[in-house]
This record gives C-alpha cells, sequence and structure tokens, in this order.
C-alpha cells in the first residue's frame, strides 16, 4: 500500500510498531532477539486486553522461541481486528478509515479512487466507491529481524549444548511457528552458515503451486556482491530470497558496517543495472535444488525486489531512489523515532532525540561486539557507564547474555561490557607496565563498552511502565545521522505527508542531500582512519587500502557529477558541495601519499 517501510531499530523502539502502523497499510519490522522484552511485552498485550496471562519460563524446553511464537501471533491477531475495525467505519473526518486513504501515496489507484468517492455529490456513486474502497484495504506487512552475529550458543541444565539452540536460531524457530503470513524474516550483519542452514530445516520456506511463500527471507546488504554470494549460498538449498535491502554502511543507525570506499550511488547503480543477471543466477540455483529434493520446478523465477535505506531525509530523495534506480521500496527510520504513533520512545530519549546537535551523535566503540555503532550522547545509560566509572565500579550486571562472545579470561564467553570482564581487563592492563599514554588508550577501549541488551529495550519498559530487569533503567539510543535535522515529535499524518513531499519537515534546513551526506561521513571516516597509528608491521597492505578507498571515492564524485550533468539530481547545492567534498578527498589522499597520517 506505500512505497516505504519502517525498518527495526534498537530492540524496543519497533517492538510494538505494527500494533501502531500495520492497519494503515505500512509494513515495519520487529527485532526477535530479546526474549525478556518480548516476555514483557506479552505481559504487557494480555493484561491491557484483559485477556489471561500465561508466563513462558526460562525453565521451559525451547521457550525462546515459544515466546517469541505468541508473541507475533498475538500482535498479528491484533492487526486484524483493528483491521477488520477499520472496514466497518464510516468515511468521517477524523476516523482511522479517512486516515488510512489520507495518508496512501498519491500514485495510488486507491488515492485516486477515495478521491473520487470525496467529490461526487452523488450518494448512490459515493456508496458504491465507499464499498470499493473497504474492499481494497490491506494490513501492511508484520516482519522481524535477525542480527545473524547475535548467535550465542546455549546449554541445558546439564552443561550439553542445545542443539538448533543457539539465540539466533531459535528466534528464527519462533517466527517459523508463528502463524504470519507473507510475513519475512530480516538477516542483516553478514552470512551465518548455521542460521542459514536452519532454514532448509523449515517447508514455510517453500513455494505453493502458485509460486507464493507463506514465509519469505529478506537479506540486508551493503552491495552486490554481498546479494549474489548470499543469494547463491540460500538457492543452492532451496530457499528464495524474495528481497535485497540495501543499506549504507554509514549513513545509518545502529551498528554501521562502513564499506571500503563504496558509495550508496554506484552500489544502486550495480543493482539497477545487473538485477536480472543476478535474478538468474539465482534462479537457476534454486530450480535445481527443488528437483534435487523431488520438488515442483518453476518456469519463471519468484519475485525478487530491490530496496534501500539508510538517511533519506526527503520527498525528492525518496523519488530518486525509487525512479531512478527503481527500487521497490525505501526504508525510513531515524525520522520514525519522533513519531510516537509509529515507535515506542520514553519521554526521556523522545526529548533527546529531538534536540539531537550534529557534535552528540559518535560513530562509537560502546558495542561489545567490536563493531561501529551509531549513538547518541547525553543519554540516561551513558550517565549510569560513566558513573560506574568514577566509582571505580565500571562494566554492566550482565543479565541477557546475548552479546556475550569473549573468551579472553574465561571457558564460558562473556561479554565485553559487563563487570566481570572489565574487572579482569583492566588487571591485566595494569599488570603489563605500558606506557601511560598507551595504557590510556587500552583503558579508554575497555570503558566505552556499554550495555546494549537491556540500554536498547529500556525505553518500552519506560514508555508502558513496566519492569524488564530489576534496578536497571537506562536507556541508550542509536539514531542515525538524520536525526540532527529531524527536531519535533510529529504525528504519522505528517510524517507520511512528508515522505510523500505533501509537506516540508525541513523546510529552511541545511541538511545536505543523502548522497552528499554519505560522502561526507565516509570523508570523516577516511580521516579518522588516517590519524590511526600506522602499522609498521604491514606499509605495503595498508598502502593498497588507502589507495583503493581513495579511488573508490573519486570514483563517486565522478559518477555523481554525471548524474547532476543529466538532470537525474536538480539539487541546486549539490555541485558546490560536490566540489568541496572531491577538494577534502584530494587534501586526505595527498597527506596519506605524503605520510603525513600519524606513524606509530
Amino acid at each position: 500500500m506505500h512505497t516505504f517501510h519502517i525498518p527495526v531499530m534498537g530492540l524496543s523502539y519497533t517492538i510494538d510498531t505494527p500494533v501502531k502502523v500495520a492497519r494503515f497499510g505500512i509494513s515495519s519490522v520487529i527485532s526477535i532477539i530479546e526474549d525478556r522484552l518480548i516476555e514483557m511485552m506479552r505481559r504487557h498485550y494480555y493484561t491491557s486486553r484483559n485477556e489471561a496471562f500465561h508466563p513462558i519460563d526460562t525453565h521451559e524446553t525451547d521457550y525462546r522461541a515459544k515466546r517469541i511464537t505468541d508473541y507475533l501471533n498475538l500482535v498479528n491477531r491484533m492487526v486484524n481486528e483493528q483491521l477488520q475495525q477499520l472496514k466497518r467505519m464510516e468515511f468521517r473526518p477524523g476516523t482511522a478509515l479517512v486516515q488510512y486513504f489520507e495518508m496512501l501515496p498519491p500514485h495510488h489507484p486507491l488515492k485516486q479512487l477515495y478521491k473520487k468517492m470525496t467529490a461526487t455529490a452523488d450518494t448512490a456513486e459515493k456508496e458504491t466507491l465507499a464499498a470499493r474502497l473497504r474492499t481494497g484495504i490491506q494490513a501492511g506487512s508484520i516482519d522481524v529481524n535477525i542480527m545473524t552475529k547475535v548467535d550465542k550458543n546455549n546449554f541445558d541444565r546439564n552443561g550439553a549444548l542445545i542443539e538448533d539452540g543457539s539465540d539466533a536460531v531459535a528466534a528464527l524457530r519462533g517466527f517459523v511457528n508463528s502463524d504470519l503470513t507473507g510475513s519475512s524474516v530480516i538477516f542483516s550483519a553478514g552470512m551465518n552458515p548455521r542460521l542459514y542452514n536452519y532454514l532448509e530445516k523449515c517447508p514455510q520456506f517453500l513455494p505453493d503451486d502458485d509460486g507464493n511463500f507463506k514465509k519469505k527471507v529478506t537479506i540486508k546488504v551493503s552491495d552486490f556482491r554481498s546479494a549474489l554470494v548470499q543469494g547463491k549460498y540460500l538457492a543452492k538449498k532451496g530457499i528464495w530470497v524474495s528481497e535485497f535491502r540495501i543499506e549504507s554502511g554509514l549513513n545509518c543507525g545502529g551498528h554501521a558496517f562502513p564499506s571500503e570506499g563504496y558509495l550508496m550511488g554506484p552500489i544502486l547503480e550495480e543493482f539497477k543495472v545487473r538485477k536480472a543477471e543476478l535474478v538468474d543466477a539465482l534462479f537457476t540455483l534454486y530450480n535445481q535444488a527443488l528437483k534435487s529434493k523431488g520438488l515442483k520446478t518453476f518456469k519463471y523465477a519468484p519475485r525478487l525486489a530491490i530496496s534501500a535505506q539508510g538517511g533519506i531525509g526527503t520527498a525528492a530523495e525518496d523519488e530518486l531512489l525509487r525512479n531512478y534506480y527503481q527500487l521497490d521500496s525505501t526504508g525510513w527510520g531515524t525520522p520514525f523515532l519522533l513519531v510516537p504513533e509509529a515507535t515506542t520512545v520514553d519521554d526521556a530519549t523522545l526529548q533527546l532525540l529531538a534536540g539531537a546537535q550534529q557534535q552528540d551523535l559518535v560513530l562509537s566503540r560502546h558495542s561489545p561486539i567490536g563493531i561501529r555503532f551509531y549513538y547518541l550522547n547525553g543519554s540516561t545509560a551513558q550517565a549510569e557507564r560513566l558513573l560506574r566509572i568514577q566509582k571505580g565500579k565500571p562494566g554492566s550486571p550482565c543479565t541477557e547474555k546475548h552479546l556475550s562472545f569473549n573468551t579472553e579470561f574465561t571457558e564460558q564467553p562473556i561479554c565485553t561490557a559487563s563487570v566481570q570482564y572489565q574487572t579482569l581487563k583492566i588487571a591485566q592492563l595494569k599488570s603489563m607496565e605500558l606506557q601511560e599514554e598507551q595504557y590510556q588508550l587500552q583503558l579508554q577501549e575497555v570503558l566505552d563498552k556499554e550495555c546494549l541488551c537491556v540500554g536498547l529495550s529500556n525505553a518500552a519498559a519506560l514508555r508502558h511502565n513496566l519492569v524488564l530487569v530489576k534496578n536497571m533503567t537506562a536507556v541508550n539510543v542509536c539514531p542515525g545521522p538524520n536525526i540532527v535535522y529531524f527536531n519535533k515529535t510529529v504525528s504519522l499524518q505528517t510524517m507520511t505527508d512528508h515522505i510523500y513531499g505533501r509537506v516540508n519537515l525541513l523546510e529552511g534546513s541545511s541538511r545536505p542531500h543523502l548522497l552528499i551526506k554519505e560522502l561526507q561521513l565516509y570523508l570523516d571516516y577516511l580521516e579518522e582512519q588516517l590519524q590511526l597509528p600506522a602499522q609498521a608491521a604491514q606499509p605495503d597492505r595498508q598502502n593498497k587500502y588507502y589507495d583503493a578507498f581513495c579511488a573508490r571515492l573519486q570514483e563517486g564524485i565522478n559518477y555523481y557529477r554525471q548524474l547532476h550533468a543529466a538532470a537525474v539530481i536538480t539539487d541546486s547545492s549539490f555541485i558546490p558541495a560536490l566540489d568541496a567534498a572531491g577538494e577534502r578527498l584530494q587534501m586526505l589522499c595527498s597527506r596519506y601519499s605524503t605520510g603525513q597520517h600519524t606513524a606509530s
């Protein structure tokens, strides 16, 4: 129904977004990795609906998957009920039914039909058109996200490894066993063979005789090669990827996966040019796999959608992506953090987001899994972490253990944000007799790590007056760079109108174009890398890395000049900003080539 979707944000920020927006035809994504949060949300909604709540205890077999299945079934039931209620409403101002059609994109056939209904004075025709409109109402998709790297092993009471019981696999099973139909599991953060192999055990991902899927697979990728590699891996197992969701490596929220200088524009161009090649390559392997399993093969490939997200902020940018790059949909994430009707954010964090300035958002090293992480300073979680350090008691209690992967000091993996790890690591650093500068650098790296499992979940607890973990209420938030340009809370209707160009929330803003902003972020990243100590042991490898990085950024700049020359982009500020970026790139590359970057 809509040309955009709301991507997953944090753990709690979109935990119940489908309950808020799916009845309006808007698709959104729930993170299903934190089962304690999901159990809390089960309790909240069963109680608020005056229905019996039956806790699923951690001692139950496969409790994690069971919690997820039941929550998704509950969400699905609520959305279906909302949809039926909406269809029974009258077309009166202020009703959800009117809002449904008012929010549709201008080009949608139902939008045109709605305008025709509101314009006619003929009562019989109005009733006929109203009936047709009600028939066309559809809910948005209730999709789920699994970050593939969050896949900790789990053990039974006797210490034996639970087969197919790792965090990500259990979460996937929870989705598979739900009664959601036509929904997607979205895999992010790279390929996880164990997780992907489990898909082969799930008939729900096989097509019916008409080529339709009960459950679908979407993979978030950074470039064409990643899509081809992961798509082929799954196609050989008889699993079709229904969508590749391209995300900018730096102009995004949450964990960032910067490329080696590849920019969004050229990446999207490659998908546009080579999409047929991608479909053909995957379909050949897919049909072979179906045949080897004794299943029906197909004459034509199932639908493969291409979407993109990361830093989109204006209707013009959205249209550029959908029209020129021929995308099936776009993802709008960070701006929706300021839409209480769509996301779940506590009041203090909402105020922090609305007042965010450029200097407040950092590409931090706070994530315990060692991946760069966008972080908004000023959060209650930051204050809590700094207070613990000040008191000489750094680290967080580790109640969830989803990010427990470090075995530097222990046989069982632990989290680098935990009290246990930081105590052991700081003791080790003190025993190493490092020079003060080196000691402080390494110490800061340890102290930077922050609990994300609870911090990214607590907003929902605070919003609904619940308790996730006793005596732990701090919140951290991870918006993308776009947050500094959106500075007030708005309604769902207003944000949707902004996306479709009916209103402009950025009037008078000096926000750079989507593609320019990403280029600037890569220049910032390159400059940061050049300031790191030079690797004396591998100078050739480092030289090749910077040579390639600079060359790819320059290729991207040249490509953007061609887009502007062809009037694909007509923004008057585009070329001056591109010129400035080009000059900065030359300065950085010349600094590197003359050896002016930091020496070890």
